[in-house]
C-alpha cells in the first residue's frame, strides 16, 4: 500500500474553516478556500481553483456541513481517492507536544485538556478534527501544533518571574506561537542564504494580523516574543502586545470593567485598531499616515518601535547574527515597515538597499540589504506546505509500520 499523492490541510476557527489541497512535491495548492460565517444563516463556502473562485451556501451552518461540501467537491473532481492524509493546524500543544503527531483518542483528549490554555483556538481546532475524522475515519490525520517549534526554548526564556508554583501546578509559562511558520522560514533561510546549518543565528519577524519575533540558533527556537497566549510581544492588528499588568489593574479599577471585559479589549479592540481608531489593517493605516492622519502615524510608529525593540532584545539569545528575515502578510508586503525597522536597527549594522526593498512587495522575495550589512531578506512563509509535509511523513511512517 502506498501513500496517495495529495494532503488536505485544515485550519478550523470558531466560525470559519480554511483548507488547502497540496500535492506532495509542489508548493501551490490544487484547491483551496474558506468556509465562513459558520453558525449564521448566511454561512457559505468558497473554492479557489486555477479556473477561478466559486461560492455556494452551506446546507447547514456547521463545520461538518462545510467539510461535507469540501469532500463532495473533491469527489466530483476525482481528487478524493488521491488524498493520503489530513493535516490539522492546532494552536496550543502545551509542553506535551514537541512535534506533530498522528491523531488518536488520547491525543484528542489531551488537546481538549489544553484548551484551558487556548480557549479561543483549541476548541475550534477540535471541531474540525472530530468532523473530519467522523467523515473519513480510515484516513491518517495529523495534528501540527503552533507551539511545538518553541519547545526548545531554555527555561530562562520560557519561565515567568512569578512564584514557580504557578508553572508547576497550572502550566503558566511562555509557549510561543507561529511555530510552523518560523520552522519553515528557518529551513528556507538556510537553503536560500547558504548558511551553515550547524552554526547560524537568525531573527525572524512574522508580521501579519498576528505578529511575532523568533530567534533561531542552529535550527532551534531559543526565544520568541509571544508568551503563554498570543497576546504577549508585538503590537498587532487588534492585540495590544506587551502591557504592564499594573496598567490593566488600574483600568479595571477606574472603569469598573471585569477581567473578561479587559481580556476582550486587549485581544479585539487594542493594537493598531485601538491606537488609530480607524482600522486594524496595516495597508489602510499606511495610506492614512501618508495623508497626514496623526493617530494612524502614531499607531504605525508604535508598531515599528515595538518590533525593533524586540528584534534587538532577541539578538541577546543568539551566538551570532547572520540574517533578519521578514515574512507574513505585512513582512512580505510593506516596504515601509521594513525600512523604518531597519533604521532603528542601524546600531547593529543593519542597512537596507532602498531599491531592492521597494521591489520586494507583492510576492517579491530575496535579499534586500546592502553589502557589509547582516543579511536582511524577504521570504514568503508557507505554513500549509509545512503542515502537509508533516502529515505526509507521519502517514507514510504509519503505512510502513502497517
Amino acid at each position: 500500500m502506498s501513500l496517495a499523492s495529495l494532503v488536505l490541510v485544515i485550519n478550523c476557527g470558531s466560525s470559519s474553516l480554511k483548507f488547502s489541497l497540496i500535492p506532495l512535491n509542489d508548493d501551490a495548492p490544487l484547491l483551496s478556500g474558506l468556509a465562513e460565517k459558520i453558525g449564521l444563516p448566511e454561512a457559505c463556502i468558497t473554492f479557489k481553483e486555477a479556473e477561478g473562485k466559486t461560492t455556494q451556501p452551506l446546507n447547514e451552518s456547521s463545520h461538518g456541513s462545510a467539510l461535507k461540501a469540501l469532500f463532495a467537491r473533491l469527489d466530483r473532481l476525482g481528487l478524493l481517492p488521491q488524498v493520503g492524509a489530513i493535516g490539522h493546524r492546532v494552536a496550543h500543544g502545551g509542553s506535551d507536544f514537541k512535534q506533530s503527531v498522528l491523531l488518536d483518542d488520547a491525543v484528542i483528549a489531551r488537546i481538549r485538556e489544553l484548551a484551558v490554555l487556548a480557549p479561543l483556538h483549541n476548541p475550534a481546532n477540535l471541531i474540525g478534527i472530530e468532523a473530519a475524522m467522523a467523515l473519513l475515519p480510515s484516513l491518517p490525520q495529523v495534528a501540527v501544533f503552533d507551539t511545538a517549534f518553541h519547545q526548545t526554548l531554555p527555561p530562562e526564556a520560557y519561565t515567568y518571574a512569578i512564584p514557580l508554583e504557578y508553572q508547576q501546578q497550572h502550566q503558566v509559562r511562555r509557549y510561543g506561537f507561529h511555530g510552523t511558520s518560523h520552522r519553515f522560514i528557518a529551513a528556507e533561510a538556510v537553503a536560500r542564504l547558504g548558511l551553515d546549518p550547524s552554526d547560524y543565528g537568525i531573527l525572524i519577524a512574522h508580521l501579519g494580523n498576528g505578529s511575532s519575533v523568533c530567534a533561531v540558533k542552529n535550527g532551534a527556537s531559543v526565544d520568541t516574543s509571544m508568551g503563554m497566549t498570543p497576546l504577549e510581544g508585538l503590537v498587532m492588528g487588534t492585540r495590544c502586545g506587551d502591557l504592564d499588568v499594573g496598567a490593566a489593574v488600574y483600568i479595571a479599577r477606574r472603569t469598573g470593567q471585569t477581567l473578561e471585559s479587559l481580556y476582550k479589549m486587549v485581544n479585539s479592540e487594542a493594537g493598531l485598531l485601538g491606537l488609530s481608531g480607524i482600522s486594524s489593517d496595516c495597508r489602510t493605516l499606511q495610506e492614512a499616515r501618508s495623508a497626514g492622519n496623526s493617530r494612524a502615524a502614531l499607531a504605525f510608529d508604535v508598531m515599528v518601535h515595538r518590533l525593533a525593540r524586540h528584534l534587538g532584545a532577541h539578538l541577546a539569545s543568539l551566538h551570532r547574527f547572520d540574517a533578519l528575515i521578514f515574512t507574513g502578510g505585512i513582512g512580505e508586503n510593506s516596504a515601509l515597515v521594513r525600512e523604518l525597522t531597519a533604521q532603528r536597527l542601524a546600531v547593529f549594522g543593519v542597512r537596507l538597499d532602498a531599491e531592492k526593498n521597494a521591489q520586494a512587495v507583492g510576492g517579491g522575495e530575496g535579499v534586500i540589504s546592502q553589502a557589509g550589512s547582516p543579511i536582511v531578506a524577504v521570504i514568503a512563509t508557507n505554513e500549509e506546505k509545512m503542515i502537509a509535509q508533516d502529515a505526509a511523513q507521519l502517514a507514510a511512517a504509519l503505512l510502513n509500520v502497517a
